[in-house]
């Protein structure tokens, strides 16, 4: 991609991607519920009772499904992967032509693999048959069993749908049976994992097999001949991964008392099939914010300059203490990494400088001054995992006219002062620039504005959330309505009814209220972290 265009998508990207997991997991920009899944706008349900045919239609090698064909569908294919969506939600659109584009290629390649879509406002009886609440929600279901679906967990695009599928359909591992198999197995790839194992239907067997189901990218071979075990200095069951660089060679030998963690295995074998400092790069990224890292830890730099370059090597002595609990990350300004900036904000003059971000609640963090030596970064990500420093929270500067609009514009710097004003009943919508059903409710909005600026008691007011944070509230979604009562207590509600001007009147004439009461929160005056992953949410594991 080109042009502004590509610079939007990768401003969104990031924004969402070191916003917070792949889709499935972490999807949900346009509204989520307390457990981070995206929220169903009020709608009214298009009910089409006239459907009773169980035949079988496609849409773009996507078989359509509903309750009358859903059994069918079951009966005919062994592997049937279903993605449960709703047609307003954006990320279900994105999602469309890589799901469609994966069909084909399965479609062609076995007639016992299908995939197929269920609009899941529609068909509300298997929405709640299978309890989706997200969008999209991707389950598959082998051999006709409709009871025990199994989640989906890789990628969200066309190559990545594709591989997860074969690896489930097909063998997970190949066979090695003599030392010139398995070294030319290993050598190559730049990544393999071998599972040596003495008895290869046993239980541990049978673990390593499951976490070959998910690590999909990885080729997965497995042996229980001697003559292998001696060549690699094995005596007991063990897990190799081999790789063409930094060490070479990780070996996870099996607890004979504990045995085999399939998700265990599957987390080290992501970790661990990370290079010890990753390059940020559209090649990286879907392993970057994939691996399930708790932390991670930014090195931003310009690679046209030599100086600059150096500082690489201090860097990665560092990392070497943090694997699998921090992620290092160098972040190239002049290259791919220029579109992250404003996310952090910062501008290309601002490198070289490093930053450290928790994915859990999109908090971000930064040296005093900036010190790039292997003991300096190790003891700032030290201090930040001891909890003694605090988050570095950006804030835009307040227009000069910002509470003189009906619609106030707030900011990280005035939100405080203006939300918990005890004279005051302030509604604010927290939003992001790019976002789609933001600019679709803009409207109403400032209608509402301009309906309550005579309200002495009433304030209506918006911020831009991804310019702006707070240290005691993270924004889970786009867009956020907060209500916060007039009062002691710091209270706040969360408006989760239709967004229209009368239902937003309605909810204010009411005290912060509607027919189904939205739940009350009490915030602390001091930062009370939220545990999301908002930092790749939109990214998916890939653009």
């Amino acid at each position: 991609m080109r042009g502004s265009g590509a610079r939007l998508l990768w401003l969104l990207v990031l924004s969402l991607a070191w916003l917070g997991p792949a889709w499935g997991d972490s999807e949900g920009l346009e509204g989520k519920d307390d457990d981070g899944e995206v929220v169903a706008e009020e709608e009214e349900e298009d009910e089409d009772d006239d459907v009773i045919s169980d035949e079988l239609v496609e849409e773009d090698s996507v078989l359509v499904l509903h309750e009358h064909n859903f059994a069918r569908a079951l009966s005919e294919f062994s592997l049937l992967l279903v993605e449960f969506y709703a047609p307003w939600c954006g990320h279900c659109q994105r999602l469309a032509p890589e799901f469609a584009q994966a069909a084909a290629r399965l479609r062609n390649g076995s007639e016992a693999v299908r995939l197929g879509k269920v609009d899941a406002t529609a068909q509300t009886a298997l929405s709640n048959e299978f309890g989706i609440h997200a969008y999209p929600t991707l389950k598959l279901f082998r051999d006709g069993n409709r009871t025990h679906p199994l989640a989906y967990s890789g990628r969200m695009d066309a190559e990545g749908i594709v591989r997860w599928m074969q690896r489930r359909a097909g063998p997970s591992t190949t066979l090695l049976q003599d030392t010139d198999t398995a070294a030319a197995f290993i050598n190559a790839q730049d990544i393999v994992v071998v599972g040596f194992f003495k008895d290869l239907q046993g239980e541990a067997a049978q673990a390593f097999y499951e976490a070959a189901g998910e690590v999909v990218d990885v080729a997965f071979g497995v042996t229980k001949a001697d003559e292998l075990f001696e060549a690699y200095g094995l005596s007991v069951d063990t897990v190799c991964l081999f790789k063409k660089f930094d060490e070479g060679r990780t070996d996870f030998p099996v607890d004979p008392a504990q045995g085999l963690n399939a998700a265990e295995l599957t987390r080290l074998l992501r970790v661990h099939s990370l290079e010890l400092v990753m390059e940020f790069s559209n090649e990286t990224s879907s392993r970057i914010f994939g691996a399930n890292i708790p932390h991670h830890m930014l090195l931003f730099l310009n690679k046209t300059v030599e100086e600059q370059l150096a500082l690489r090597d201090d860097f990665r002595k560092a990392a070497s203490n943090f694997r699998g609990k921090v992620l290092f990350v160098v972040v190239d300004v002049d290259g791919y990494g220029a579109t992250v900036l404003s996310f952090f904000g910062m501008t290309p003059a601002d490198a070289p400088t490093l930053r450290f971000i928790k994915m859990e609640n999109n908090r971000k963090y930064q040296m005093a001054e900036d010190a790039f030596t292997a003991t300096a970064v190790r003891d700032f990500v030290q201090a930040v995992l001891d909890g003694k420093v605090k988050p570095h929270l950006l804030s835009q500067t307040p227009p000069e006219d910002w509470d003189t609009r009906p619609v106030k514009v707030l900011v990280g710097k005035t939100f405080e002062q203006v939300a918990f004003d005890e004279t005051k009943n302030v509604f604010v919508k927290f939003y992001a620039p790019w976002c789609s059903h933001c600019k679709e409710m803009a409207a109403a909005w400032e209608e509402l504005g301009e309906r309550y600026k005579d309200h002495e008691d009433i304030v209506i007011a918006e911020m831009d959330a991804t310019a702006n944070e707070l240290e005691n509230l993270t924004i889970r979604g786009y867009p956020t309505l907060h209500y916060f009562p007039a009062g002691p207590g710091r209270k706040m509600i969360e408006y989760r009814s239709t967004r229209d001007v009368e239902t937003f009147s309605k909810f204010l004439e009411n005290g912060g209220t509607l027919p189904e009461e939205p739940p009350v929160v009490t915030l602390s005056p001091f930062p009370v972290p939220a545990a999301l992953r908002l930092w790749a949410m939109a990214l998916g594991t890939g653009p």
